[in-house]
């Protein structure tokens, strides 16, 4: 049931020249490319960044070249119930603390860790943010859950030897990965979840708007 008082959150990082990027990855541009100001007919923006820039969802495609595109993603794994999980560790994501969450099988999981408290407010990006171990990634395919989610911009670890690996099991297993959510607002619990990206043809991921509404 959701409560009447429950509105629509939206977790998705505003995208704009400013904002934190995987370092290997592009750079973010916005730029106006004709302004009403300087006497063009429209205002209309010129956009360059990386299928990874902010809020997105990594398709299996990402790390297998014969894996699922992102415009070929199932509608039905990025909308419906989704359980949002307090994560409490400041350097990883344990099996034994998933346990303790109930997971239930077939569930999308979003994971709120540390990270949330300060991550999207840092001007430059920090190498040690809270991600998932290869065993935690290994539990929650044990679950066989639909999609998980995280308040950074990768699952795994940046320069980890497992980092890959994460990533791999998880899409090996059509396992969809949406990072980069920002979830300062979010509390643990259940919601109702729409979570959609670019259609990008034939890409390994795509920036997406991601909605979350507490239900009772």
């Amino acid at each position: 049931m959701v409560s009447k008082n429950n509105k629509w959150i939206d977790a998705t990082l505003p995208i704009n020249t400013n904002m934190i990027s995987w370092p290997s990855d592009p750079m973010v541009e916005v730029v106006e490319y004709k302004e009403i100001s300087k006497g063009a007919s429209s205002n209309v923006s010129l956009l360059k960044m990386g299928s990874h820039t902010g809020t997105h969802i990594d398709a299996p495609r990402h790390f297998f070249n014969n894996g699922v595109a992102i415009d070929k993603m199932p509608a039905d794994v990025m909308i419906g119930f989704a359980r949002v999980v307090e994560m409490s560790d400041y350097s990883s994501i344990y099996v034994h603390e998933l346990k303790s969450k109930n997971i239930r099988l077939k569930e999308r999981v979003i994971l709120r860790t540390q990270n949330s408290k300060a991550r999207w407010r840092q001007k430059r990006f920090s190498k040690d943010f809270v991600s998932l171990t290869l065993a935690a990634a290994e539990y929650l395919i044990s679950k066989k859950i639909k999609l998980v989610g995280i308040d950074s911009l990768s699952v795994g670890g940046y320069a980890h030897p497992d980092a890959k690996a994460v990533h791999k099991a998880l899409l090996a297993q059509g396992i969809w990965i949406v990072e980069g959510l920002d979830l300062s607002r979010v509390k643990p619990g259940v919601y109702d979840m729409l979570c959609l990206p670019l259609r990008i043809y034939q890409a390994d991921a795509a920036p997406a708007r991601v909605f979350l509404r507490q239900r009772e």
